[in-house]
């Protein structure tokens, strides 16, 4: 993971093990979390430090709205969710980081929350590459 200088960032451990970068926008990085029960995406602020959003500077708070909302408009015109779940909780994983998670009245934990309700699929290399292209042809439209 390249160090974004002059903040030293750099992607937590438990992140870059459960995920693959999709892209860098101005502000975070677009990891896809590898579990394909889901498509679940997160945005994570290129800031060392970081650990809620509260403590951003406020430009850096109106940046990661924008691009959570750039994402959360990519993710519902590539998967049409019945619902998008968005959220910041950071308990396991200190650094600041947004959930965007596509959620459908079909998936395996509907209505219940995603987080250690069944255990995570990885994608296999065919889904990987063509759900990264979706969010990439969504992200960039």
């Amino acid at each position: 993971m390249p160090n974004f200088s002059p903040d030293n960032f750099k992607l937590h451990k438990r992140l870059e093990e459960d995920s693959v970068l999709i892209t860098e926008l101005d502000l975070c990085l677009v990891l896809l979390i590898n579990d394909a029960n889901y498509p679940w995406t997160i945005l994570v602020p290129k800031r060392a430090t970081s650990t809620d959003i509260y403590k951003l500077e406020q430009k850096d708070q109106i940046q990661l709205l924008q691009e959570s909302n750039s994402l959360s408009n990519a993710m519902e015109s590539a998967f049409k969710p019945d619902k998008l779940n968005v959220a910041a909780i950071g308990n396991v994983v200190p650094q600041l980081h947004v959930h965007h998670i596509a959620r459908y009245k079909t998936d395996i934990a509907w209505p219940s929350p995603v987080w250690g309700f069944a255990k995570a699929m990885p994608y296999d290399s065919a889904e990987l590459e063509r759900t990264i292209s979706l969010l990439c042809n969504a992200l960039h439209a």
